[in-house]
């Protein structure tokens, strides 16, 4: 008995030893340096006048980095629920790593562009407004990515020099909207061809799940996308599926139809700690290969 306990404590000891290391901070590729150049991130007139998504109106901004030239065509990167990774305090810190990874010549010199949901005001003065981010997310089809790019991007391209080739085109999200940018480059592999997923929702909340059975089914003829997938293994397991299973299915669909993908598990919940300590790597692994001025 004195053995098994002994056995048992050492046990626990070695978890909250791995749990206490495994607590992904942040790499100097997320914080500011001195004496490189930084981009600038503009806010834009929130956009009030989709047709997809009537009545509604949104924030959101554009990084630009300090290398851009207008004389060339540069990348894209959309991020959905832009807030949270356009702040320089938070998770993500996108401009931050973008400038590091940018002037180190580990990623292409690319423009951000950062979405918040649509938000549907009040029908009387005073009165809250209601989200409709999981309407817009969630949802399976080709209607956000319609809204993206036939009314929103044109702004942004109109303004700025953006390539037209998909391999330059790239869009990210977290939960509900980490199946969103997927949703997005599946409808629309013409327009994106890479994904980063943090978390993602491949589950039933509006039909998500169905992915992994349509990617397998895409083995014959798969779509020309990257992704990158992030999860942890302590994530949402409620009414609407488990998250990391889901992402664990999707993850081996795209194993068995040969998409060029990559799958990370950490022990995080449902938040974007892990996913954003290892954003810089999950964007040199991204761009790999893409050509550098």
């Amino acid at each position: 008995m004195r053995n098994f306990i002994a056995i048992l404590a050492v046990t626990i000891l070695s978890v909250v030893f791995i749990r206490a290391a495994d607590n992904y901070p942040l790499t100097a590729d997320s914080k500011k340096q001195d004496g490189l150049p930084r981009g600038e991130l503009v806010a834009m007139p929130a956009f009030n006048s989709s047709t997809n998504y009537p009545g509604t109106t949104r924030d959101w901004s554009v990084y630009v980095p300090r290398q851009y030239d207008a004389k060339k065509p540069v990348c894209l990167m959309v991020f959905f629920d832009g807030s949270g990774y356009a702040g320089t305090n938070g998770s993500f810190r996108v401009p931050v790593v973008f400038d590091n990874l940018i002037h180190k010549k580990e990623m292409p010199v690319t423009i951000g562009v950062f979405i918040s949901p649509g938000n549907i005001p009040g029908a009387e003065p005073g009165a809250k407004g209601r989200s409709n981010r999981s309407y817009e997310y969630d949802s399976t089809g080709d209607r956000n990515a319609r809204f993206l790019i036939e009314e929103l991007l044109p702004a942004v391209e109109k303004r700025w020099n953006i390539t037209k080739d998909p391999a330059g085109r790239a869009v990210v999200g977290i939960s509900s909207s980490g199946i969103a940018a997927f949703t997005v480059a599946w409808e629309r592999p013409d327009q994106f061809g890479k994904v980063i997923s943090h978390i993602g929702s491949f589950t039933n909340i509006r039909g998500g799940y169905g992915y992994a059975a349509l990617v397998r089914q895409s083995k014959e003829k798969p779509k020309a996308i990257r992704i990158f997938l992030q999860e942890g293994s302590n994530d949402l397991d409620n009414l609407h599926g488990h998250w990391p299973l889901a992402n664990q299915d999707l993850a081996a669909a795209f194993k068995f139809a040969g998409y060029d993908h990559k799958f990370v598990m950490g022990t995080e919940g449902h938040s974007g700690k892990q996913g954003g300590a290892i954003l810089p790597e999950s964007l040199k692994w991204l761009w790999r290969d893409y050509p550098r001025d």
